[in-house]
Order: structure tokens, then sequence, then C-alpha cells
């Protein structure tokens, strides 16, 4: 099996979107560089800086499913049915949206009605031995919560925006987690690529 990995573009105090759910500056790295890399769906082209290029590359590759929640879906309006990275998604929600998808009947689409753990289990049945990413914010907290990430990794944008509604994690089930050293810290332009292995939290420190 492949690993579970919370990842997201995060501002330096915490937020991966603004109030309104807009992005800010959050992403100007993925267009700030001289080289082109289309997503693997085609849908947009990245142009990013030599030192952030092998690591998009290695990341994108990597993912084998995603697990998002609800609220993420909605905003992406779904994706349009295909992801970005062309992987199959697994959307955490109280209700399966049957008009989206009966509007798409070929999205590589689960939805998942009985919690977190259930959809990190198809996750990893989709994806087999690549990674399982989840995205920051609720889901990303509640599967810490459980013991089900091995890694986080962060895209950190020097900016701070004050406010969003969207911390990383926000709040957590234990009064704080204590991650590994990083296993990945490369410095781009206007950002920094890291890496955290996500220690056992039931063994001493």
């Amino acid at each position: 099996m492949g690993k579970v990995v919370a990842n997201a573009i995060m501002s330096l105090d915490g937020y991966v979107a603004k109030q309104d759910n807009t992005i800010g500056p959050l992403f100007d790295w993925l267009q700030n560089g001289e080289v082109a890399i289309p997503a693997p769906a085609g849908d947009f082209t990245v142009h990013l800086a030599p030192a952030s290029t092998e690591h998009w590359r290695r990341w994108v590759s990597s993912v084998g499913a995603l697990v998002c929640g609800r609220t993420l879906f909605e905003v992406a309006r779904g994706w349009q049915g295909r992801h970005s990275l062309d992987v199959p998604v697994v959307v955490v929600t109280h209700q399966v949206p049957t008009e989206w998808v009966d509007a798409h009947p070929d999205a590589p689409f689960t939805f998942v009605t009985d919690g977190v753990e259930a959809a990190v289990a198809k996750a990893r049945e989709l994806a087999g031995d690549r990674v399982v990413a989840v995205t920051g914010g609720t889901i990303a907290r509640q599967c810490l919560d459980l013991g089900l990430l091995d890694e986080v990794a962060v895209d950190l944008v020097p900016v701070l925006l004050g406010e969003g509604n969207r911390p990383f994690f926000g709040q957590l089930a234990a009064p704080e987690v204590l991650l590994g050293n990083p296993t990945v810290c490369i410095q781009g332009d206007r950002v920094i690529h890291l890496v955290f292995p996500v220690r056992d939290q039931t063994s001493p420190a």
C-alpha cells in the first residue's frame, strides 16, 4: 500500500484559502517560472521555476487517488468530472449528490457517506501502491486524529493572509502533534516545498 499524505499550498500563518474561498497569492509560484508542465488531465499548464520542477513532477506522478471533503468538491465544481491530476477522487460527504452523479456517469468519483476512515480505505484500494493525497482542512485533521496519515506535505508560501476560512488542519483532537524532521526541503521561487513524516503519537518523543 502507498502512503497517505496530507498536502496543501499554505500561507505562513497556516491558511489554504481566504475567507471568500479565493486563494490570493498562494498559487502564484505555479506560474512564475520558465518550465512549462501540462497537468495530467490537460486542463491547465504550470510554469515553474527550475527548483520546483522536479519536486512537482515527482509529486504528481506519485499520486494514485485523492480524498477530499464535500466543501472542496463544491468549491471546485467537481472539477467538471475529471481532476487535474487525472486520478480517482473519493469525496467524504453526508449525502451523495445524485444529480451530479447522473450528469457525470463516467467520472472516476466515489462518494463515501460512512466517514473518513472508510474513504481512505477506498482511496488506498484505488491507488494501489501509489500515494493517497488528502486535501487540507477538515479531512486532513480527521485523518491525523485517526492516525491515518504517513506524511504532511506543505508548499509554504511567504505571505501572511491574516485570516482565512480554511486552516490546514484546524482544531486538532490532541493538544499538540509532533512531526518528524523534514525529509524534503526545497527552496523554490516564492515557495518552499516541505515534507514531514508523521510520528507515532503513542510512542515517546
